[in-house]
């Protein structure tokens, strides 16, 4: 069952992150869209998927990487999106330092460009150590790097943080990153 519903919630973010065409919906400007035209959707694709079901992914996704509305007939994802919505988070203050997990084989190109967003709308960040340590070993050998927030604030880096408590930011340059001794 746990499975079933880890392949749902991926499905779910292909569809609320990267492309809703795909079941043939269309997000908002804000990424929403209202919960009963994502469920008519999702029945030619993922009949399992029903309210109860939407509604126990977005509940118990460890990564809290949806959102409902207020009043819970809309739904979009936290962040993470690689098409062009505008999620409407307001620029924040970060803390002094926070971290970016990666991969080992990440590093040169780190080192010679800092952390690009990618096919992403943002860098994505952490405020722990041992967040960003799963995250980097989801893609090999992790590497936590030390990113210099406040400073890059300073420097007029915006940053904002997201429902779930990512920290989001264009880019990082070589600049700001604590790089790790080879």
């Amino acid at each position: 069952m746990r499975r079933e519903l880890t392949k749902d919630s991926k499905f779910l973010s292909l569809v609320l992150r990267h492309d809703p065409s795909v079941i043939g919906v269309e997000l908002d400007e804000a990424g929403w869209i209202e919960v009963s035209k994502l469920l008519d959707a999702l029945q030619l694709h993922r009949p399992q998927i029903t309210r109860e079901r939407l509604t126990e992914i977005v509940e118990t996704n460890d990564k809290k990487r949806f959102a409902f509305s207020k009043d819970r007939e809309r739904i979009r994802a936290a962040q993470g999106h690689s098409i062009g919505v505008d999620i409407g988070l307001p620029p924040s203050l970060p803390p002094s330092v926070l971290y970016h997990g990666t991969a080992e084989r990440n590093m040169a190109s780190i080192r010679a460009n800092g952390l690009l967003r990618g096919q992403r709308n943002h860098v994505h960040l952490s405020s722990d150590i041992e967040t960003a340590t799963m995250v980097g070993s989801r893609y090999g050998k992790p590497i936590v790097l030390q990113i210099e927030a406040k400073r890059m604030a300073q420097a007029g880096f915006n940053f904002y943080i997201s429902e779930n408590g990512v920290w989001l930011t264009a880019e990082v340059p070589p600049s700001f990153i604590l790089m790790p001794d080879d």
